[in-house]
């Protein structure tokens, strides 16, 4: 079954009770036993599973390639959950720009948990190969980076956490399953924020994970059930209508976002532009090699914070919000906005200047956006002058 007719029909979507072609919302806490331990379909506690995230988890595996998925109330739920296949004492190597609510609960959380991290610029594998430790238990990366966009090649990943014996993690949420599947690749769970580009539709928070063997499933199912930071059936069932046009949508998306990288290139007043389209022939190889796309997400630098403030103000078509991948253009500045919780000095470091501004490409007419995003760099322009 190819992608496009995986993402419809991949998984339980089908009610198998009514043949109803999308899943029912059942909103229910419990289930009837016929006879002590004796369950309907396996079913006893929605905490434990719920017909309506089960389609959902079946769906995010079968497209994703592994062998049990995973649905949490957000993704941070989905990526905390994770880490708690570690315990105290044990090392991480993370991904040095990745989203700065997974920095922060690295750093503020499972830090002061017993848990080291050391922060990595992972395309460059040299560093990942110094950064391990004796007692280094997992590698989390994410490709491209948020928000700069950074490659890095997975399968080197995966040789060397091979080499190490450990866990390799990769958050898909930039590519979704459309365009890039880490496990194919060699990832041991795959992650999305299921709120971006899976949902598509700014009405729903939700975090996903896939396992790549039974045994890390087993791992995982554990913890979900244990900890219970489920998804509910309403959100489940939100995600999985998202899912079936992921597709269509994300070719519209990335064939928006190609024109504006090209816009954005032209343009006097944006210093750089970051894309994986863009990136450099190094990058843009390893990125070709295991993704099917580029994605809708572009960072670019108008020099000021000043002058990222009035970008986003000017804007009439980019809603000025947290979050992305929805069928709506967002825009955002990551140094006051979603990686604020990065220290300023750590932020210089890697290159998130306070003109940097993120773009979360839609759906909306290109034209429209080109015009709205050169009108509001003109007025950048006049007031410089």
């Amino acid at each position: 079954m190819r992608t496009k007719t995986a993402l419809i029909h991949g998984g339980k979507t089908t009610d198998p009770l009514t043949g109803a072609v999308t899943p029912p919302i059942y909103q229910t806490s419990t289930y009837k036993q016929d006879g002590i331990g004796n369950l309907r379909e396996g079913y006893e506690y929605s905490r434990s599973a719920n017909p309506t995230r089960t389609a959902l988890e079946t769906l995010i595996a079968d497209i994703e390639g592994g062998v049990q998925g995973f649905a949490f109330g957000s993704g941070m739920a989905a990526i905390s959950t994770v880490l708690m296949l570690l315990k105290s004492g044990d090392h991480v190597i993370v991904g040095s720009d990745v989203y700065g609510g997974t920095y922060r609960v690295f750093n503020r959380v499972f830090q002061s948990r017993g848990l080291e991290a050391t922060f990595v610029d992972t395309s460059d594998e040299a560093a990942v190969r110094d950064a391990l430790q004796a007692n280094t238990k997992m590698i989390y990366v994410e490709t491209p980076t948020n928000p700069l966009l950074n490659v890095t090649d997975i399968r080197a990943m995966r040789q060397i956490a091979d080499e190490a014996d450990v866990l390799l993690v990769v958050d898909n949420t930039f590519m979704t399953p459309y365009f890039q599947n880490p496990i194919d690749l060699g990832a041991d769970y795959v992650l999305h924020s299921a709120t971006k580009y899976l949902g598509g539709h700014s009405d729903v928070v939700a975090g996903l994970v896939v396992a790549r063997t039974e045994e890390q499933g087993e791992a995982l199912a554990f913890l979900q059930n244990s900890v219970g930071a489920v998804l509910g059936p309403q959100d489940s069932f939100l995600v999985v209508r998202g899912i079936k046009t992921l597709a269509v949508r994300m070719e519209e998306i990335e064939s928006n976002a190609r024109a504006l990288v090209e816009f954005l290139q032209s343009n006097e007043s944006v210093s750089r532009v970051l894309h994986p389209s863009v990136s450099s022939e190094e990058a843009k190889r390893i990125h070709l090699s295991q993704a099917r796309g580029f994605g809708g997400m572009i960072a670019f630098d108008v020099g000021s914070a000043e002058a990222a403030e009035m970008m986003v103000a000017k804007t009439k078509y980019f809603t000025l919000a947290e979050s992305l991948g929805a069928v709506e253009s967002l825009i955002s500045v990551p140094a006051r906005m979603t990686h604020a919780s990065i220290p300023a000095e750590r932020r210089a470091e890697l290159g998130i200047t306070d003109g940097l501004v993120r773009i979360s490409v839609g759906l909306e007419d290109i034209d429209d956006l080109i015009e709205d995003l050169a009108q509001a760099l003109t007025a950048i322009e006049q007031v410089k002058q």
